[in-house]
């Protein structure tokens, strides 16, 4: 095709016009996302894909105003129009007119964003802007303590839910220390596996220490280890020695380590009502394995758990 006849179809399609107008149209539309957006708090990501659809629509529409013409009886493909078949044009001055109405428009809502922009940076704006208020993070009590899920040694994983009830237990026997706070069974567990710092249970439970430990079950003993934790930079504060005790003993056990957490809290163990009792350990193994199923919160952990208590009755 010769050249000059081929810029003399594209001008015949419209197709100049359709680009001058599809681009003064798009950056109106580019200027409206960059000033609406903002205004509504709404993720950038929307400015973005606005800019990025624009931009692929201008060769779409040069490509729709090459190949299709707009006819009375409706858009129909270039090649379909008869030469001697009226088709409407568009009016220069208005054409123009509409143009320069969109640009300046444009034009606008860019000066409106640079004076906003500057403004918003201004020294004396700044200065008078009134600070945010800054509320101060709630104190963590000093007599506050949270036990975590003690780790179970013994050779038999799945003595785990037996470590699990030592740790409930001892909770609840330190949560009977006069003055001291301690943080519930479920909020303690659930860092249980998680690779957290003392520092980031502290925040999340509000207390200034944390108990951890382990247990060993081996046949009719159990050995106990315990460690009171500062929650503020993660060090020890004191550590029990190995508490080896028969299974029997276990609430001894319990109340001997809340002892020396109370001292070490420079606190007096309050009277916990505890009456010395011989304890049958497999009644309270038992026990400890129903609470386990019952944690898990489902139809067969209830009915395991149902029929684990009452062969710890039965004892």
């Amino acid at each position: 095709m010769n050249p000059r006849n081929f810029f003399a179809e594209l001008k015949r399609r419209n197709v100049y016009k359709v680009a001058v107008a599809y681009a003064v149209v798009g950056w109106l539309v580019m200027q409206v996302a960059a000033t609406v957006v903002p205004a509504l708090h709404l993720p950038d990501v929307i400015t973005s894909a606005v800019v990025v659809l624009t931009l692929l629509g201008f060769p779409i529409a040069l490509v729709l105003a090459w190949a299709f013409e707009m006819t009375p009886e409706g858009l129909k493909r270039t090649e379909n129009v008869s030469p001697d078949e009226v088709v409407p044009q568009w009016s220069r001055r208005k054409f123009a007119g509409l143009i320069i109405s969109l640009a300046l428009a444009a034009a606008s809502l860019l000066a409106f964003q640079f004076l906003r922009s500057k403004s918003g940076t201004s020294p004396s704006t700044a200065s008078s802007m009134p600070a945010p208020a800054v509320t101060p993070a709630p104190a963590i009590p000093e007599k506050s303590v949270a036990v975590l899920a003690f780790t179970n040694l013994s050779d038999d994983k799945e003595n785990e839910y037996f470590s699990d009830g030592i740790s409930e237990e001892l909770g609840n026997v330190i949560g009977r220390v006069p003055g001291l706070r301690v943080s519930g069974r479920n909020s303690s567990f659930y860092f249980k596996g998680k690779n957290a710092t003392a520092q980031e249970i502290g925040q999340k439970l509000g207390v200034a220490y944390l108990v951890t430990g382990s247990v060993r079950k081996l046949s009719e003993q159990v050995r106990i280890t315990a460690q009171l934790i500062s929650a503020a930079d993660g060090f020890q504060v004191w550590s029990s020695e190995p508490l080896t005790r028969a299974c029997k003993d276990i609430f001894a056990v319990q109340d001997e380590i809340a002892g020396l957490i109370a001292q070490n809290l420079k606190l007096k163990l309050g009277d916990t009502g505890r009456v010395p009792k011989t304890v049958n350990p497999e009644a309270h193994r038992l026990l400890l394995e129903g609470r386990h199923f019952w944690n898990l919160r489902t139809q067969e952990g209830f009915a395991r758990a149902e029929a684990t208590y009452t062969k710890a009755l039965e004892i």
